[in-house]
C-alpha cells in the first residue's frame, strides 16, 4: 500500500478540483510513492501529533486542516507549522490535508453536522456553479445499452437522487470509411448510412475524462463521434453549508442546550431568538459565515457555524438566530468520518483516530 493508493481514495471521496480557490488541500508532505505503515487521522497537524505518528510507527497523517496554508518561505522551526514540517520530513511521515474540498462533498463535514443535529430533507446551501456539463455521442442500436452503462458507472447521468440518466433519439448518420481503416459496418471507400441512437447525459466536469475513456472504451466505432456542452447550471450535489429540517418544531432554546451537549462546548453565542419555535436548520462547519445570507434566503431559523465576528452578528438582522458554536467544536467529528471512509475501504490496514486534543482554545 503506497501513500498514492490511499489519497487517490481519499482524492475520489472529496475531489481536490472542489476545494476554494484560497484552500490548500490534497498531498503537503512526503513522496506519493513511499509505502505506507499506518495512518493517524486528525483535525490539525501539531508536533504532538507527528510525535504520535512516529511512536505509532505510522508514516501518513490524514488531517482536514492543511498543515501548509500561507505558504512556507523558511522552515527554521520557529512556529508549530515549521516545527511539524521538519519533524514530519526528518521521519519520513507523509501529510495529506481534505479540508474545503471536504466540506463541499455531499457526504462530508457538513453532512456529519447535520447527522448529528438530526437535520432530515439535506441539500446544499450553496452549490457550485459551472460544474457539469452535457456529453453526447451516436451509437448503433444494438450497442446502446452496453454504452449506456459503461458511461453510467464511470459517473455519467446522475441527478440529484437519481441515476442512470439520459436522453435517447433515434435517427441515421453517415460515413465513408478511407484507405488504412476497419470500420465496424461499412466497405471502404462506400458512402455508408447506418440507424444510431442518439445519447445525452449530464457529467460533472470532475468524471468527464473518465466518462469519455469509458465510452470509447465500450464504443464499437473505430472513430467515435461526441460532443461536449458546458451548462450553465447550479450542481446540487456539491457547495459548501447544508440545510434541511429537524422532524418536528423545538423550543429553539432546548435545541440550542442540545447542540451545546452534542457538541461538547463550553460555550454558544448566538443571537437574540427570532422566534421560539424552530424547525428549519442551516450548518456550515468552521468559518462559514460568509453563507448567512444564503441561509435567510432558504428561510433557515438557525444558522449554525463558528468563527463569527461581533459586527457579523448584527446581520442576521432579526431575520435568522445566528449561533457560532466554535471552530474545533464544529468540525471535531470529521475524525470519525474520515476514519469511516478509511476503514470501509482498506478494513485490514492500520488506521487510526489520533488522541491528541488539537483545540487551542479552553472555556472557563
Amino acid at each position: 500500500m503506497t501513500v498514492n493508493d490511499i489519497t487517490s481514495f481519499l482524492d475520489i471521496v472529496a475531489p481536490n478540483s472542489y476545494q476554494e480557490s484560497y484552500d490548500n488541500a490534497g498531498l503537503l508532505v512526503g513522496s506519493s510513492s513511499s509505502n505506507v505503515t499506518g495512518v493517524v487521522v486528525t483535525l490539525d497537524v501539531t508536533p504532538k501529533v507527528v510525535e504520535e505518528a512516529i511512536n505509532l510507527g505510522y508514516n501518513l497523517i490524514v488531517a482536514h486542516h492543511p498543515i501548509i496554508f500561507k505558504g512556507l518561505k523558511k522552515i527554521t522551526g520557529r512556529n508549530y507549522v515549521e516545527k511539524s514540517v521538519m519533524l514530519a520530513l526528518k521521519n519520513d511521515v507523509a501529510i495529506y490535508a481534505m479540508h474545503t474540498n471536504f466540506d463541499s462533498v455531499f457526504h462530508g463535514v457538513n453532512y456529519k453536522i447535520s447527522q448529528k443535529l438530526g437535520i432530515e430533507n439535506l441539500s446544499i446551501l450553496r452549490p457550485v456553479e459551472n460544474q457539469l456539463v452535457k456529453l453526447v455521442t451516436f451509437v448503433p442500436d444494438s450497442h446502446a445499452d452496453n454504452l449506456r452503462k459503461a458511461m453510467f458507472d464511470a459517473g455519467a447521468g446522475k441527478i440529484g437522487n437519481y441515476d442512470s440518466c439520459s436522453y435517447n433519439t433515434t435517427g441515421f448518420g453517415t460515413f465513408r470509411a478511407g484507405e488504412n481503416t476497419h470500420p465496424f459496418v461499412g466497405d471502404i471507400g462506400e458512402l455508408h448510412r447506418e440507424a444510431e441512437v442518439r445519447i445525452e447525459t449530464v457529467v460533472p466536469r470532475i468524471n468527464l475524462n473518465g466518462v469519455i475513456k469509458a465510452m470509447l472504451s465500450a464504443h464499437p466505432y473505430e472513430e467515435v463521434a461526441y460532443d461536449v456542452y458546458p451548462l450553465d447550471i447550479t450542481f446540487n450535489q456539491v457547495g459548501l453549508g447544508m440545510v434541511g429540517d429537524l422532524p418536528e418544531p423545538v423550543d429553539i432554546l432546548d435545541f440550542l442546550e442540545m447542540v451545546k451537549k452534542e457538541f461538547n462546548t463550553g460555550c454558544i453565542r448566538y443571537t437574540k431568538p427570532h422566534k421560539r419555535v424552530i424547525k428549519r436548520i442551516a450548518v456550515c462547519g468552521g468559518s462559514g459565515v460568509e453563507l448567512l445570507n444564503e441561509a435567510i434566503s432558504r428561510q433557515a431559523d438557525v444558522f449554525i457555524t463558528a468563527d463569527v465576528k461581533y459586527h457579523q452578528f448584527f446581520d442576521a438582522d432579526g431575520k435568522i438566530t445566528l449561533v457560532d458554536i466554535g471552530h474545533f467544536e464544529s468540525e471535531q467529528f470529521t475524525i470519525d468520518l474520515i476514519y469511516d471512509y478509511l476503514s470501509k475501504k482498506f478494513p485490514k490496514f492500520a488506521v487510526q483516530k489520533s488522541k491528541v486534543t488539537t483545540n487551542p482554545i479552553n472555556y472557563l
